[in-house]
């Protein structure tokens, strides 16, 4: 028989599971879905400034907030692990319907989709070998151990530039490597990155390797402008050629942007459908952290709650 619940979340990175924690002590009857525990913060060998933690390993960070999580586990608060969501729908007027992949069905009143997303990987010979070894994909997390050293920066959109204008401030030189003839980014943000010395932007590479020992030491690229293959020694690389949120399986389901991201309430975190909410890396949120992507859970609990009173 299945069973119902008053709200459902789907996802297993610090957004679900602070919103579990607060949908448990509000005493919802909830039901985490996760495939894994911990997100992206999973992998990360360090977080920085999570609050209350001034530096911790991620692996540390997501036992923590686990261990917070299941210390509510019980009568209001179920934890499945290993259980991709592939599908939501309508189940009557007042319940959702949930189903994973191996074929099982759960019903809730309300639904949060924490379900995250992914970086576009770099595929170049080294990126594998070297990733978290001085290749990383997130500056916010990571640009504090480069301090006072040369990086570069893979991408030439508005992220790239963006992150490369966050690392001017501890890095001591930042190049950004561009494969197209011409930069994405807004002009205006070009035009000031460019008045920084420490900072160089190049056009039309070509990214052939990322090289190193036990870190990275440098990577070599083909500029497409001289026909000359260069070697640039930088001991980080950030990596910013796009983010692909997981929701392929909502698109029958809410309103997304041109990026694929949920389109939200800023104010509550509700998506284009009444009874859904959503939080983190998956929503059309401007910033992507482990405190903002939590804070935003919680607020949408608190949401969730008032809608349940209600209905």
């Amino acid at each position: 028989m299945t069973q119902n619940y008053d709200l459902i979340i789907v996802g297993g990175g610090p957004a679900a599971m602070g919103a579990g924690v607060y949908a448990a002590r509000k005493k919802l009857k909830t039901l985490i879905l996760a495939g894994e525990l911990g997100g992206q913060s999973a992998v990360s060998p360090e977080v920085q400034n999570w609050i209350g933690e001034i530096s911790l390993p991620g692996k540390t960070l997501v036992k923590k907030i686990e261990a917070h999580l299941r210390s509510y586990e019980g009568d209001t608060l179920k934890v499945v692990v290993g259980q991709w969501v592939i599908a939501v729908a309508a189940d009557g007027a007042k319940n959702f319907a949930v189903a994973t992949k191996d074929g099982r069905t759960f019903l809730g009143r309300a639904m949060l989709l924490t379900v995250g997303g992914r970086r576009r990987r770099l595929t170049v010979l080294g990126a594998d070998t070297f990733e978290h070894k001085g290749l990383t994909y997130c500056a916010s997390c990571d640009g504090p151990l480069f301090t006072g050293q040369d990086v570069a920066v893979v991408g030439g959109g508005n992220a790239g530039f963006g992150t490369a204008g966050e690392l001017l401030a501890y890095c001591r030189t930042v190049t950004l490597l561009e494969s197209s003839p011409t930069f994405r980014a807004e002009q205006i943000t070009i035009d000031k990155l460019t008045q920084n010395p420490n900072f160089k932007a190049l056009n039309n590479i070509e990214l052939l390797e990322i090289k190193g020992d036990k870190f990275v030491s440098g990577l070599d690229y083909h500029d497409r402008a001289t026909d000359q293959t260069i070697h640039l020694p930088v001991t980080g690389i950030f990596v910013e050629i796009g983010f692909l949120p997981n929701t392929e399986f909502l698109r029958e389901t809410l309103d997304l942007n041109p990026a694929g991201k949920i389109v939200i309430n800023h104010r509550t975190q509700a998506t284009s459908r009444p009874g859904i909410w959503a939080a983190g890396d998956c929503t059309d949120g401007l910033y992507q952290q482990n405190n903002i992507a939590v804070g935003d859970a919680v607020k949408a609990v608190e949401d969730i709650q008032r809608y349940l009173q209600a209905t």
